[in-house]
């Protein structure tokens, strides 16, 4: 579907609104009127997180078109609003309205005659998972790779590889790897949590989330290298998430994408604090700094099972 985000969505309210529709109607696979929106409320608060999903795809994804979405891209977006603490009823509201969208694009391609059919499920798989914000630890699964560095070793291409592993070594959000320019590249810090010497990156990542990550001198060196010689580190991030996918099927790992291997850190970081003497509490803030997070609390979702 060609147009701007806000053409396309007007374009799927169309097909899938009608107002005034009862819902013995719109719970009739028989009549013409199923499974649409009566509400006009309903409609324009779907609409607007259809809006805010689409500009993620856009700027995140490359993605212009909205018949382009798949199940990973879903997953995804609800993974990134969960990252900033949605309320549950929020969470509930983002879920219902990616439900519908589903619908409506399966509308938009009956009616295009095109052969797409689309299964969004995968976003209440993820919303049980998350059902209590404040104690996700308790309802969300383990998301942490079971062998990260032979899973990258998988990925195919090295920029792919350098990616995944700034990630897992370093904690970053998919937006602060996707654009790393030599102005970020800090220099070298002594780490007293490991007693090694590390390299330090600032990171700019969504939603004003800005800091530094310490990654091995290997990455870090290899990361500079790379820029020195092309200006800056770039990539599309669905060919990373493809290329991700692809790794997990050869390495029999659960597809988790580029966020498993932030679990992988967090798991990881909490131990080597402990190892160096924190208390748990005083692990998980300092954790939950590194990974820019707001409440130390959060970061004990990254440690359930």
């Amino acid at each position: 579907m060609r147009g701007s985000v806000y053409y396309q969505s007007a374009q799927l309210v169309k097909i899938i609104f009608q107002e005034g529709a009862k819902k013995a109607q719109r719970n009739d696979p028989e009549h013409p009127y199923y499974q649409k929106i009566a509400s006009f409320k309903t409609m324009e608060s779907y609409r607007s997180i259809w809006n805010n999903f689409f500009n993620y795809l856009k700027e995140h994804w490359q993605i212009k078109d909205c018949t382009k979405i798949e199940p990973e891209h879903i997953a995804a977006y609800i993974d990134y609003k969960i990252e900033y603490y949605p309320s549950r009823l929020y969470l509930n509201k983002i879920v219902s309205a990616l439900g519908k969208l589903e619908i409506a694009l399966n509308m938009y391609s009956k009616e295009h005659e095109d052969i797409i059919t689309y299964n969004f499920s995968i976003r209440e798989e993820i919303k049980k998972s998350a059902v209590d914000l404040e104690l996700v630890a308790n309802n969300y699964h383990n998301r942490a790779y079971k062998n990260p560095k032979r899973l990258i070793s998988y990925i195919s291409g090295n920029m792919h590889k350098l990616a995944a592993t700034i990630q897992f070594e370093g904690g970053a959000r998919i937006e602060g790897v996707g654009l790393i320019k030599k102005e970020q590249l800090l220099g070298y810090v002594f780490d007293e949590i490991t007693n090694t010497k590390k390299g330090v990156v600032f990171t700019k990542e969504k939603g004003g989330k800005e800091g530094n990550i310490l990654i091995e001198l290997n990455t870090y060196d290899k990361l500079k290298e790379y820029i020195d010689n092309n200006g800056s580190f770039k990539f599309k991030k669905q060919q990373y998430y493809k290329d991700i996918k692809q790794a997990c099927k050869i390495s029999n790992e659960n597809p988790e994408g580029s966020h498993g291997f932030r679990w992988n850190f967090a798991q990881d970081r909490l131990f080597e604090y402990a190892q160096a003497g924190y208390s748990y509490e005083e692990s998980l803030l300092k954790v939950s700094s590194e990974m820019k997070h707001n409440r130390a609390k959060i970061t004990e979702h990254y440690l359930c099972t």
